[in-house]
């Protein structure tokens, strides 16, 4: 007993000359200038840790981004956002370093986006994805402590734990917007020429077009909730228990015309998702590739909760979607038709807040997730220029849906729709070397019945959407 009085004793007198060290140490005289932020002199010692900190790298970003979109029976929406970021990541020491990041973003103007729309009674989906959606009057308080990390890595392996970035088929950037999809937890690759194995377990995600962090089950549902398979509101938000998201993947070169990719994502106690993708890959003589994919879902335990009413996915249902696609490298031009079939066994559902559709038949501005019964067909174009400063994508696609009533298929109350899209991409040189210019344009005709009822309408089809970015990267 009087052991460990005596170490406790210790351990309180060296938590004192520690404080004491502290405070002495930020001391300042108030004739003095500030110091907060002290230089420190220069060490060449590679063995020391304050070298690694003095080498460390430095990555900057402004990005400036104007969006309108038109909507049928509206008057045009805009909005001009502003903002900048900053990472810094250190130099390995046996074979550790860390990382940090933020970004803030400002509103330079914009149409009122504290208003639902006056038809539709819904708010608007893509210009005020440029700052906090769960905030809409939040025009300049909108910085997040985006990547905090530490990284082991040692020839093959790396292994990164804390706040990151991460892409995989089912949880992405998803960086439409301002800023991507953040995680945190701890996420391990394992790469070789012909193997790479992806691991990791989630426990909270910062989405696109939020600010702050949440847990796995609390970040359900800050997006649109859409309805219940019988028409009700769905009740899942703040509702759901979830202790994280495990993942397991890999990409196999099967000799040297084929890969294969294998992933599974267990979200715990809601629903697991499976991929499975074959592909041939482009060869130099004819270009020409293929892919096939199947992906699966089941619910788990009883969805996330045990009232049906406040379940994220039913039990009564699975999810099946099988995809294709076939194309044509050609020069300086990329050619693809393809295909996506969701079953009439449920609704392909995966929380919007943490990443787009893995589909080939994706277009940038709209997802098929929380559908069933749907055919989709999109034939997409690239174009590289040989000097690598210009780029363009044009994509056009038919989805057909479920009637819009059919809420056990039809999760958001979307028609069956047309969409063209324009993506053009430039890097300037010379004097203006780390800017990038990009445009963006797509429209969605609907060709499925909307009822003449707005909520069908506003922000889904009859309506094109523009974009102007500049991109500073340094």
């Amino acid at each position: 007993m009087y052991r460990i009085r005596r170490e406790k004793r210790i351990v309180l007198v060296f938590g004192m000359i520690l404080s004491y060290s502290a405070i002495f140490s930020q001391h300042q005289e108030l004739n003095e200038d500030p110091k907060l932020w002290r230089k420190s002199p220069v060490v060449k010692d590679s063995n020391y840790l304050l070298h690694r900190f003095q080498t460390g790298n430095f990555h900057g970003h402004i990005r400036s981004f104007f969006s309108s979109q038109f909507n049928q029976q509206s008057e045009p929406e805009y909005a001009q956002a502003i903002g900048g970021g900053i990472q810094f990541k250190t130099q390995p020491i046996q074979h550790l370093s860390a990382g940090v990041s933020g970004f803030f973003v400002f509103n330079a103007f914009s149409s009122d986006l504290t208003q639902p729309h006056p038809l539709s009674k819904t708010y608007n989906r893509y210009e005020l994805g440029l700052f906090d959606i769960t905030d809409p009057a939040n025009t300049n308080d909108l910085d997040r402590l985006e990547e905090l990390f530490v990284e082991y890595k040692k020839k093959k392996v790396t292994i990164t734990f804390g706040k990151q970035l991460i892409n995989t088929p089912f949880i992405n950037l998803q960086d439409g917007r301002m800023r991507p999809t953040e995680v945190q937890g701890i996420w391990g690759q394992y790469k070789t020429t012909s193997v790479k194995i992806y691991s990791g377990w989630l426990t909270q995600f910062s989405p696109r077009s939020t600010v702050r962090w949440y847990s796995t089950a609390a970040s359900i549902g800050l997006y649109s909730v859409g309805v219940n398979t019988d028409g009700s509101p769905s009740g899942y938000k703040n509702q759901l228990r979830s202790s994280g998201v495990a993942l397991l993947g890999a990409e196999i070169r099967l000799g040297k015309k084929y890969q294969l990719q294998i992933w599974n994502q267990l979200t715990e106690n809601i629903f697991n998702s499976n991929l499975l993708q074959l592909e041939k890959l482009p060869d130099s003589s004819s270009g020409l590739y293929y892919g096939l994919q199947l992906i699966t879902q089941q619910a788990l335990n009883q969805g996330g909760h045990s009232d049906p009413t406040k379940r994220y996915f039913q039990t009564n249902q699975s999810a099946l979607a099988v995809g294709g696609r076939i194309g044509r490298q050609q020069g300086l031009w990329d050619h693809s038709l393809n295909f996506t079939r969701i079953t009439r066994h449920g609704r392909y559902l995966m929380p919007r807040e943490w990443g787009r559709d893995p589909f080939y038949t994706f277009l940038m501005g709209e997802r098929n997730e929380g559908l069933g019964d749907v055919y989709a067909f999109a034939l997409k174009s690239k174009y590289s220029s040989a000097n690598k400063k210009l780029s363009a994508q044009f994509g056009m696609g038919y989805y057909e849906l479920p009637d819009v009533h059919d809420y056990a298929l039809n999760k958001y109350g979307f028609p069956s729709y047309v969409q063209i899209n324009t993506d053009i991409r430039y890097n300037f040189s010379g004097l203006l070397k780390g800017w990038q210019a990009q445009m963006i344009y797509f429209y969605k005709k609907g060709t499925g019945n909307n009822f003449d009822d707005p909520k069908y309408f506003i922000n889904k089809v009859n309506m094109g959407h523009f974009n102007l970015i500049m991109n500073f990267y340094f």
